[in-house]
């Protein structure tokens, strides 16, 4: 979609131009430099273009935060998860725990380390009962429900960018059309080359909403999946960890 949207905006934009120079003699070929285009432009347009740059650089750092957030979790937690549990088969709670206090980043070992130390906390004063494994199911799930508020910071703004920079590009095509027809009304001659470069100008920042816009969109929704994924992980995780809990009750 990002293609036949620049192959649009290379065409059209041009073309809007070209009829402009064929209308009036004397009108220069447009400079299509970056600088030549910011030299072109009105000081609305201007302004429109600052916030879709800084909006750019704001959900290109998120999408790599979130990328490397995302990626440490998942390869610390494959390390993770077979070394648990093969401390936990031979019932070696103090190693689980110091395990994943090793783990920063992943998922599961926080997760795990929340339920392991609640369940010991209450094994070394009582005996093991109905309570102590559900205190150990409320810690897996606040443990759970925090890593996936980290999870998810940040993606709220790339949901923001992500529908809210088409309209600030539109925002600046609607002042362009306006100056546009503006000119046009000014000029005694009146014809296609007195709208064409606010036209062409109004287009620039409409393709570069949708620039902005697009790959925000398509990271949200590669960042939710991910998160998602993480979620049923976590609860698996959980699960097994309760199921451990309740063999241990059995054996007392």
């Amino acid at each position: 979609m990002m293609i036949l949207l620049s192959q649009v905006w290379l065409k059209v934009v041009p073309l809007v131009f070209a009829m402009a120079e064929g209308a009036s003699e004397g009108v220069s070929a447009f400079d299509w430099s970056p600088m030549g285009v910011w030299r072109h432009m009105g000081s609305v347009a201007k302004v429109v273009l600052l916030i879709l740059l800084i909006m750019s650089i704001w959900s290109i750092a998120i999408m790599v935060e979130r990328y490397l957030t995302f990626s440490a979790a998942r390869n610390q937690s494959r390390e993770f998860a077979p070394k648990v549990a093969v401390s936990l088969k031979s019932q070696k709670i103090d190693e689980a725990i110091s395990l994943s206090d090793k783990y920063k980043k992943s998922h599961l070992a926080m997760v795990v380390n929340a339920g392991l130390q609640e369940f010991r906390a209450h094994q070394l004063s009582t005996d093991i009962s109905g309570e102590v494994v559900d205190a150990s199911k409320r810690a897996l799930q606040r443990a759970t429900a925090i890593k996936i508020a980290e999870f998810r910071r940040g993606l709220s703004g790339l949901a923001t960018i992500g529908s809210t920079a088409p309209f600030v590009g539109l925002f600046g095509t609607v002042f362009g059309i306006i100056n546009a027809f503006t000119g046009m009304g000014e000029t005694a001659n009146a014809g296609i080359a007195a709208i064409a470069s606010g036209i062409a100008e109004a287009l620039v920042t409409t393709a570069v909403g949708l620039a902005v816009a697009v790959p925000a969109v398509w990271l949200f929704n590669y960042f939710t999946s991910k998160v998602d994924n993480f979620i049923v992980e976590m609860d698996n995780s959980s699960a097994e960890l309760i199921d451990f809990f309740l063999k241990q009750r059995g054996k007392k």
